[in-house]
């Protein structure tokens, strides 16, 4: 592994987010072979000891993995209630962080890496990465639903930026609508979906970015392709080994 800049070695190995590892930096809890660390530093992570807290930083291999999260498990590392995890499901999950949480009742693409700085700019809503979405629903006639897409939609003092969207029958009443939107807030389409006055009952996220969830089964994951890992560095204007 090449020499990098230290924020970036710690990003990278999931500590923080490079803006939160300047700050561990800055307020001295770093230290690189037991010497305090300076902001900007470069470092090989192989071969010198890096330690934040006092607690050695382990450095991971970049790994990437598309998953597609079945209804009911939960995306966190452990659940109280004793429910399954994505983790539960990953063959080798350690270093791996989910990027864009999925809620219980959400199933579809979620993409994991072992690359902080990289999950950190994905969810970042400064990089406008989009996320495809389907949702089954109910409540109004599909024509209303067409119309409401249109119309401008706030949610908590903001409104919901739908890049593209598509309405389209479905059975016994129920209405089938494809939106993307490039922000992540937390139960983002089902607020929306909720607020043009439509009940929810199924959601997916069909893709995140360049990644589509495409023939992936239900509790199985992929590794991304090296042309799949580029264009998602490439949408978050990003290098994968840039200091």
């Amino acid at each position: 592994m090449s020499e990098m800049r230290l924020q970036r070695a710690l990003a990278r190995a999931g500590v923080a987010s490079r803006r939160a590892a300047e700050e561990l930096i800055e307020g001295g809890r770093v230290r690189v072979d037991g010497q305090v660390a300076t902001l900007g530093m470069k470092v090989d992570p192989v071969r010198q000891r890096i330690t934040v807290g006092g607690r050695a930083v382990k450095q991971v291999e970049r790994r990437w993995l598309a998953f597609h999260k079945p209804l009911g498990v939960v995306t966190t590392a452990s659940d109280e209630e004793g429910r399954r995890t994505v983790f539960d499901l990953i063959p080798h999950p350690a270093g791996l962080n989910y990027v864009g949480r999925l809620d219980v009742m959400t199933t579809g693409l979620l993409l994991l890496t072992t690359d902080g700085e990289a999950a950190h700019r994905l969810t970042h809503p400064r990089y406008h990465v989009p996320r495809r979405y389907t949702a089954l629903v109910h409540g109004r006639p599909t024509a209303e639903i067409a119309k409401a897409v249109r119309e401008r939609i706030v949610i908590d003092g903001r409104p919901v930026i739908a890049s593209e969207t598509r309405v389209r029958p479905g059975t016994e009443g129920r209405s089938i609508v494809d939106v993307t939107l490039a922000e992540g807030r937390n139960r983002i389409v089902r607020h929306w979906c909720e607020a043009m006055g439509l009940k929810v009952e199924r959601l997916a996220r069909l893709s995140y970015g360049p990644i589509r969830l495409g023939d992936l089964a239900p509790g199985r994951s992929r590794p991304l392709t090296p042309r799949e890992e580029g264009a998602l560095y490439k949408a978050i204007r990003m290098t994968p080994d840039a200091g």
